[in-house]
């Protein structure tokens, strides 16, 4: 298992077209991903767009990307990338 933890950036948390690219993303990758709110136990299934909205991360939230498999650090990292970049909403 390998796990980071990223800041939400954007103004506006992670709405529908981020929350996409991040499944999008989560897919590519062999790993089960989940994430979460940091210092909560609770986390959901970074592959299911639904299941990813239903965190209602906001911005500045610290969102946990866990994942567990043969690509576990890629995709955690991939991820953790992703969320830092602001999904290409800042530029």
């Amino acid at each position: 298992m390998f796990q980071v933890t990223a800041r939400i950036i954007n103004p506006t948390g992670l709405h529908a077209r981020p929350a996409a690219d991040f499944v999008a993303k989560a897919k590519e990758y062999h790993a089960r991903v989940t994430v979460g709110r940091a210092g909560e136990e609770t986390a959901v299934n970074a592959k299911s767009i639904i299941m990813l909205m239903s965190g209602a991360f906001v911005q500045g939230d610290e969102m946990v990307i866990t994942a567990e498999g043969k690509d576990e650090q890629q995709a955690a990292e991939a991820l953790a990338m992703l969320v830092a970049s602001g999904f290409g909403e800042l530029n």
